[in-house]
């Protein structure tokens, strides 16, 4: 057995370490286990399939190429069960890392080409399979910082399939041709100007690349941005609307206080003539007036309590039965826009669930309230037609492909504030559990 080979078809496989390990950078916050148990788990697959592979190409002079590239797509299926993530998503970040990764087998290659002039592709040497292992690990630790706290955003924050699809397309084009442009043999790299063309080309093109995906990652921030200062002007709609109707209020109540004394007069005579009957009649359109013009105060947050108010009459229009009992802690121990986007996802998921069911069925149950003096509990119950989409464990939306944004948001200001959502339902009812440190 050629033991040069058989070393080089090793450290050839072993590029599937670093590659792997770039895979989790992304998903850091979506991975189903720990990162111990996650690296033994890739560990215990991978290193046994190097070798394996490592001797299947040494004993029957199988290229090891053509062993690894149909194996990827098993991989990838045991990539997605270990991490929390939709298929678009997860499908980016593997396509994505098995192009940039095709980059150090091209300098590899054409190192090889330095050391060995005469041979080629299927000859490679160990010293050139250590130098791709090398810079693989070069790249993953310059991917590192990027990759964990912007990249992992995006997939935390970005839910459009089609964006993600886009990505996979993209970083395709990017793997198919680096694997058409593998050197067979190295005489070709020795001809002319593309001893140093083939190597600054492949640098130009990973550039271009990594470029691409830094451009991605900014648009990615403007569409948030967007998204972000599109709730804000809700928002703040939300409150104006309020504030004209608490102007409305006023000048209402002012102009019922200017005429109590004519219902105090007219009440007076109508008792002296015993007329009971007017008087109840009376009493009871001045009681109907006033609780026209009445302001509901859910909280002492303005902003809050404009989005109760919004989402309330928005219930009322649609013929929704609320039973509302909102106690928020004052002053709120939250950011203003992490408790308008949960409160506001809580109730727009609500009552688009509540309009897939007949008026007659529209329930919608909201209770905020502190427990232990240091909890604020917020149970969310809304009828609604029982047709859900699940992948796995996480409910995905009925409005679009891809995962419920609403739940999501909800989630994550769950976990910002040592918390947890619980999301479940049954034939008929939608359930939303959230608890929040105080």
């Amino acid at each position: 057995m050629d033991m040069h080979k058989l070393l080089s078809a090793i450290l050839q496989a072993l590029i599937l370490i670093p590659g792997a390990a770039s895979c989790y950078l992304a998903a850091k916050d979506r991975m189903k286990f720990s990162y111990a148990k996650t690296a033994a788990l890739c560990a215990a697959v991978l290193l046994p399939y190097s070798i394996a592979a490592a001797f299947l190409h040494t004993l029957l002079s199988i290229n090891i190429n053509i062993i690894l590239f149909p194996s990827l797509i098993l991989f990838f299926f045991l990539y997605r069960r270990t991490v929390n993530m939709d298929m678009p998503r997860s499908l980016a970040i593997y396509v994505g890392v098995c192009s940039i990764e095709t980059f150090p087998a091209q300098f590899a290659y054409a190192f090889d080409a330095i050391l060995h002039p005469t041979s080629g592709a299927a000859n490679f040497s160990w010293e050139a399979a250590l130098f791709q292992l090398g810079i693989s690990f070069l790249l993953l630790v310059a991917f590192l910082r990027p990759a964990t706290q912007h990249f992992a955003l995006a997939v935390d924050s970005l839910d459009a399939p089609k964006i993600w699809y886009y990505t996979v397309a993209l970083s395709s084009v990017f793997l198919i041709f680096n694997v058409i442009a593998i050197p067979h043999s190295y005489a070709t790299l020795h001809s002319g100007r593309m001893y140093w063309i083939f190597p600054v080309f492949e640098a130009a093109m990973m550039a271009v690349l990594v470029g691409i995906y830094v451009l991605f990652y900014r648009g990615m921030e403007i569409i948030l941005e967007h998204a972000k200062l599109k709730e804000r002007s809700q928002l703040l709609e939300m409150q104006s609307r309020q504030y004209l109707i608490l102007l409305e209020h006023m000048r209402q109540t002012t102009k019922l206080r200017h005429d109590f004394r004519h219902s105090i007069r007219l009440l007076a005579t109508l008792a002296e003539q015993g007329d009971t009957g007017s008087i109840r009649a009376h009493i009871a359109e001045y009681e109907t007036l006033t609780n026209r013009y009445t302001i509901a105060n859910y909280c002492k947050n303005a902003a809050l309590n404009a989005l109760f108010s919004y989402y309330r009459e928005m219930a009322d229009n649609a013929k929704i039965d609320t039973d509302w009992n909102i106690s928020l802690p004052d002053p709120l121990p939250f950011l203003e826009i992490d408790m308008t986007g949960l409160f506001g996802n809580l109730m727009e998921n609500a009552i688009a669930g509540c309009k897939t069911v007949p008026e007659s069925a529209r329930y919608f149950c909201l209770t905020a309230e502190i427990h232990h003096g240091n909890m604020l509990y917020i149970v969310s119950t809304n009828s609604f037609n029982g047709k859900i989409s699940k992948d796995k464990n996480r409910y995905q939306s009925t409005k679009h492909d891809g995962n419920g944004i609403g739940l999501d948001a909800i989630a994550a200001v769950a976990e910002k504030y040592d918390g947890m959502a619980k999301v479940d339902n049954s034939d008929t009812e939608f359930f939303v559990d959230v608890a929040l440190k105080i």
